[in-house]
């Protein structure tokens, strides 16, 4: 699902809402979901899951072109944990899913 995906699935579901106001609430979470996480804070929505970042070292890799060894700096990165009822969900409906595939 895209973000314009997700902006019109809104719309449709809160039709007293205009596109303005639920593009403007999208956009608000994004940015403030981005920022919280780009301070180094933790994001835990419950029921859905967590958002986290960690830091991974520096380490030595390998070129699979040629087999050389490669400097790789440290970074951060985004690690997302889903929350149980979002597990459950996605279980649920890939059991059917695949339920369904097999008949």
């Amino acid at each position: 699902m895209t973000k314009s995906e997700l902006m019109a699935k809104m719309a449709n579901k809160q039709p007293h809402l205009l596109q303005k106001d639920v593009e403007l609430a999208v956009n608000s979470v994004i940015e403030l979901l981005t920022s919280t996480l780009a301070s180094g804070e933790r994001i835990e929505i419950r029921g859905f899951g967590g958002f986290s970042v960690n830091q991974r070292q520096a380490r030595v890799g390998r070129n699979p072109k040629t087999g050389d060894a490669v400097q790789v700096p440290s970074r951060y990165m985004l690690h997302f944990k889903p929350g149980l009822d979002l597990r459950e969900k996605v279980n649920a409906s890939r059991t059917v899913l695949k339920t369904i595939k097999d008949v």
